[in-house]
């Protein structure tokens, strides 16, 4: 049993638009991770974002946005659960708060930011 009490985790910027209360660090298990991401705007803020290793089940802890693919969105408010498989290329836009469970556990290596023309 592991625990990881606010204090400890780590506040991590990801851009102008995005920034993570993680608390994997911490809790160093390679097969699941925790973290709440705030996103003010588009992240990222060009282009579109795949994870190739992880799968990300979010709950949206408030606010609002759209999860955006290259043929389709998804409009999501406070309470809704939203599944992201593991190679699906996307980007986020709102002003929310999500609790982002991945699993295998996320590391930067496995994430991969893309180019809108770069994607099909």
């Amino acid at each position: 049993m592991k625990i990881v009490k606010q204090g400890n985790a780590k506040i991590i910027k990801n851009s102008d638009t995005s920034w993570l209360l993680e608390y994997s660090i911490d809790l160093a298990d390679k097969d699941i991770d925790f973290a709440i991401n705030h996103i003010n705007g588009r992240y990222p803020e060009s282009g579109f974002c795949t994870n190739h290793e992880c799968k990300e089940l979010v709950y949206v802890l408030d606010g609002f946005g759209t999860l955006h693919k290259k043929n389709n969105s998804i409009s999501f408010s406070k309470g809704d659960v939203l599944l992201i498989d593991k190679k699906e290329v996307y980007f986020w836009e709102g002003k929310c708060q999500v609790i982002m469970i991945c699993t295998p556990a996320w590391y930067k290596e496995q994430c991969q930011l893309l180019k809108e023309e770069d994607v099909h």
